[in-house]
């Protein structure tokens, strides 16, 4: 399966989100990230960076924009904000019956966005990955059919 996540710049929270679901190394699972408002090589937040690599988890260094042909690559389109959703449904309306908020696929009777962590110090970032660390979780255990 393959699993696109989704932000705005693929600076802060779906490089993020990528590398955690790297690091659980779930056979036939592949991952990707990109950004709505992207722009390709550019590095990801310095911040991210630092939690990334202080969790040694693989990680793509660089942004990436959404296009088409990445898009029909994915299996799962996991946005996330319901606004991300909205542009890339606007945008790309074939995608609508793989695409999902994180919080909407992983959380569904909660939904909401994940916090974006732009701007802030480290400590803001490391609640953002925290919330990230958590609903990959809960997106893995989706994936190898163990939800309770």
């Amino acid at each position: 399966m393959n699993i696109y996540f989704i932000c705005t710049g693929n600076t802060c929270r779906s490089p993020m989100a990528e590398a955690i679901l790297r690091s659980k190394q779930i056979e036939g699972v592949d991952v990707r990230s990109a950004g709505v408002h992207a722009v390709d090589g550019l590095p990801i937040s310095a911040n991210a960076l630092t939690l990334i690599e202080q969790s040694d988890m693989p990680y793509t260094p660089v942004s990436t924009a959404v296009t088409a042909e990445r898009l029909a690559w994915a299996d799962l389109i996991l946005t996330m904000t319901s606004s991300h959703k909205r542009l890339l449904l606007h945008s790309f309306p074939s995608v609508a019956e793989k695409t999902f908020t994180l919080k909407e696929y992983t959380l569904p009777a909660v939904g909401g966005d994940v916090h974006d962590p732009y701007g802030g110090n480290l400590e803001t970032y490391r609640k953002t990955f925290g919330e990230l660390e958590s609903l990959i979780e809960k997106l893995k255990q989706k994936l190898l059919g163990e939800e309770a």
